[in-house]
């Protein structure tokens, strides 16, 4: 059987484990090509105009896989940690897609809820029997999964730059390449270093969250207010660019704590969409690089 893994959202974080999942369960996996202009285009075809553009984005790697899988797998990701959860759109992701996109074959869409092995093992069971009835061999491609998805480590912190950036926002828009416009080299290139929130440790994102009148609703929130207030404070940067998807919900209300907290820290922000152009993109990047140039 031939299972179909779109390259999108948070495929970028997790595909060590879905791929030796569905592997070990006999299949074989087709993952859609990376990121680029003709997924860009089928998925704005497809997609409600209203969506922000990695959905739009999710949308064209679903229809390119429809026609070469026998099965397509569609996250319903709900949590990842314990009384926090994901991106609304996360939640209604399959029904966006299977009613938009005609001709999509059979789709694996349980909730994932990965707070917990125990939780997360829920949903391998039901994805599983989509495969197989083996409840052994399940369990087995389970247990290989998180064992692969552990080994695998994400961020990017680079080293012996003399100015160097915190690169915030969700890590699909950090770690795909098309929807940021190559945005690491480009500051490389600037002389200029990258870090990601993978890099500061997670009890010092819960202590600067502490600060807020509430716990946060959404762990991408959580994440991005904790790594960037701990970059600023500590002075581990000289600056932070965060990249927000056009009408994200989440970012509207995240960005202006961060501004509220950080005070006068060198702050940009780089909204993208589909109609987003690499020159004024760059030129925006250059600028704040001069910026941080001229402070040092």
């Amino acid at each position: 059987m031939k299972v179909g893994i779109p390259k999108g959202l948070l495929y970028y974080k997790y595909h060590p484990f879905l791929n030796t999942f569905f592997t070990e369960l006999g299949a074989e996996i087709i993952t859609s090509e990376d990121t680029n202009k003709e997924i860009l285009d089928e998925g704005v075809k497809y997609c409600v105009d209203e969506a922000c553009l990695p959905i739009k984005i999710f949308h064209g790697h679903v229809s390119m896989l429809r026609d070469k899988c026998d099965v397509i797998v569609i996250p319903r990701i709900m949590q990842l940690r314990s009384r926090e959860y994901i991106c609304p759109k996360f939640c209604g992701l399959p029904e966006m897609v299977i009613n938009s996109i005609p001709d999509i074959p059979l789709s694996i869409t349980e909730p994932i809820y990965a707070a917990s092995e125990k939780e997360l093992y829920q949903w391998a069971q039901k994805a599983g029997r989509s495969i197989t009835n083996n409840r052994t061999q399940i369990r087995n491609a389970f247990d290989k999964a998180l064992g692969e998805q552990s080994k695998y480590k994400t961020g990017i912190k680079n080293e012996d730059y003399k100015i160097n950036v915190a690169l915030a926002g969700h890590p699909y828009n950090l770690y795909d390449d098309f929807i940021n416009m190559n945005i690491v080299k480009k500051l490389n290139k600037l002389g200029v270093g990258v870090i990601t929130e993978e890099f500061i440790d997670d009890n010092l994102i819960n202590d600067k969250v502490k600060d807020l009148y509430k716990r946060p609703f959404w762990t991408f929130a959580r994440n991005a207010y904790g790594f960037t207030l701990e970059a600023s404070n500590e002075k581990m940067v000289n600056g932070i660019i965060y990249i927000s998807s056009f009408a994200c919900g989440i970012d509207s209300v995240i960005v202006e704590l961060i501004k509220d907290k950080i005070g006068d820290f060198p702050f940009m922000i780089l909204k993208v969409d589909e109609h987003t152009g690499e020159a004024g993109l760059e030129t925006r990047v250059e600028a704040f690089v001069d910026m941080l140039e001229r402070s040092c």
